[in-house]
């Protein structure tokens, strides 16, 4: 692959089949090509005769020959083809660890697109043992999608205009990167969709040493101020995509529970996660650990120093 792609992770599972048509749409509003992926791990014995045919890990736990595998793809290959005649889609399967197989190939992708069951339960090879250190781990962006959540508008592969819901960002003024604000405002461009920046802020408990706490002036001074934090963040950016209609929300309390809440009228919500380098982290972060579990809305998690 010699320019980026959007890569779909596919193993028959329903949650795998509806990665893999979001990432098609994905693929069609960035002009990019879309490849499905199918990372098999051999368990058998060495010189097993089962080895003859290849086995995979199935949704269901059972194994999947490398046979079924490659008829799996070429289905899912030709109904993506057939919906969006002018996609181009190439398929391939990989043996070896699942999680490492998908990070590898996230060095060669604009975005990879798993599918999860929800609640915290991602299906087939995407289990836990599996998503949890790609998502922890890629440093390109990663968007979980669930069959039963909300379908995007424009599903239907016409003008992208007005058919989308918001994009809504989850954005963490102690750290505001750049690869963050950037994905947002570009997946908002790409569908013609607007933006909504949400960030939360914890008032101080009155308990708390500093005496103004009690004083419901300062709560107030303290959300005038957070809001004006957001304005100035964003103010290059709105610069940067004029056409792009943004709505800044500051709210008080978790930010994790206000961005579930907005997922419900979105059509993607995106949040970070900081970079970690060491071989063994599966840490994501809070914020992104309740989002992922809850999100009505695809969710994309995009890396950031």
């Amino acid at each position: 692959m010699s320019r980026r792609t959007v890569i779909a992770a596919v193993d028959g599972s329903a949650e795998s089949l509806a990665a893999a048509a979001w990432a098609a749409r994905e693929a069609r509003l960035r002009g990019l090509p879309l490849h499905l992926l199918h990372a098999r791990q051999d368990r058998s014995p060495l010189f097993s005769p089962a080895l003859a045919g290849g086995i995979g890990t199935a949704s269901d736990g059972t194994t999947m020959t490398r046979h079924g595998a490659e008829h799996v793809l070429a289905e899912t290959a030709d109904r993506l083809g057939e919906r969006h005649p002018d996609l181009d889609v190439s398929v391939d399967q990989v043996i070896g660890r699942p999680a490492e197989v998908l990070l590898s190939a996230t060095e060669q992708a604009e975005v990879l697109v798993m599918g999860s069951r929800g609640l915290g339960v991602l299906g087939g090879f995407l289990a836990g043992s599996v998503s949890t250190p790609v998502i922890a781990r890629a440093e390109r962006p990663v968007v979980v999608v669930r069959p039963g959540g909300r379908v995007e508008d424009g599903a239907g592969g016409g003008p992208a205009s007005s058919q989308y819901l918001d994009v809504v960002l989850g954005l963490d003024l102690s750290r505001p990167c750049d690869e963050l604000i950037s994905y947002a405002f570009e997946a908002a461009t790409a569908r013609a969709a607007g933006l909504r920046v949400v960030h939360g802020w914890t008032a101080p408990a009155v308990f708390d040493h500093d005496p103004a706490a009690a004083d419901p002036g300062h709560r107030v001074a303290r959300g005038l101020r957070e809001a004006s934090a957001l304005t100035d963040v964003l103010r290059p950016w709105r610069g940067a995509f004029p056409q792009v209609e943004v709505t800044e929300q500051c709210v008080v309390g978790r930010a994790a529970h206000h961005l579930v809440d907005a997922s419900s009228n979105a059509s993607l919500l995106v949040v970070g996660r900081r970079i970690r380098r060491a071989p063994f982290v599966t840490h994501v972060g809070p914020v992104t650990h309740a989002v992922l579990h809850h999100a009505a809305a695809p969710v994309a998690v995009v890396p950031h120093l």
